[in-house]
């Protein structure tokens, strides 16, 4: 049986990987951004949160084509075309950034995807979902402005982000993996 962990605890674990990468070892310290970050990381836990959207018939979206058709076209039910492009950003970014091996499977030769540049794609969205600046969404515009801008560079800091979970815990207090007492 998996243990399930408190979503604050699983936060603040992505929290302090993310700043440490962000602050210590790139300089930025944007704490909207790294927030922003955080909670992509803490929210793409959930396999519903990376494929959230579906066609008409119900069948989940997994190519970023189909996503950008959805944006494009006819948003699905419930869905805006801000919350699709932001999506859209987010997937590319967390693909690109944390799993980049796992891009050229995505992108294979039978994929919709292969003609599809992730980080380009990625920036694009980001920079449309940005554009949407009504009172709801006007304090996350400037973030989505700057991931558009930095999208390569954010990439980087998750793929570091990854490359320090990825290590072995001894010598630092990462009470988040430590088997629990029940």
């Amino acid at each position: 049986m998996a243990h399930m962990y408190p979503r604050s605890m699983l936060r603040h674990y992505f929290a302090g990987l993310t700043e440490q990468t962000f602050i210590a070892t790139l300089g930025i310290g944007d704490p909207a951004l790294i927030d922003y970050l955080s909670e992509l990381l803490c929210r793409f836990v959930h396999i519903d949160q990376i494929y959230p959207l579906r066609d008409l018939k119900g069948k989940r979206l997994e190519e970023l084509a189909a996503m950008i058709m959805a944006a494009e076209g006819y948003p699905p039910e419930g869905r805006t075309r801000r919350e699709i492009y932001r999506h859209i950003g987010d997937f590319a970014l967390f693909w690109t950034g944390l799993f980049p091996e796992q891009l050229k499977r995505m992108q294979a030769r039978f994929n919709h995807d292969f003609f599809i540049d992730y980080c380009a794609q990625g920036k694009r969205s980001y920079l449309i979902a940005s554009s949407y600046e009504d009172e709801a969404c006007k304090d996350e515009a400037p973030v989505l402005k700057r991931l558009s801008d930095e999208f390569e560079l954010c990439a980087y800091g998750l793929n570091h982000v990854r490359s320090e979970w990825n290590q072995p815990a001894s010598g630092r207090d990462d009470a988040f993996f430590k088997p629990s007492a029940d």
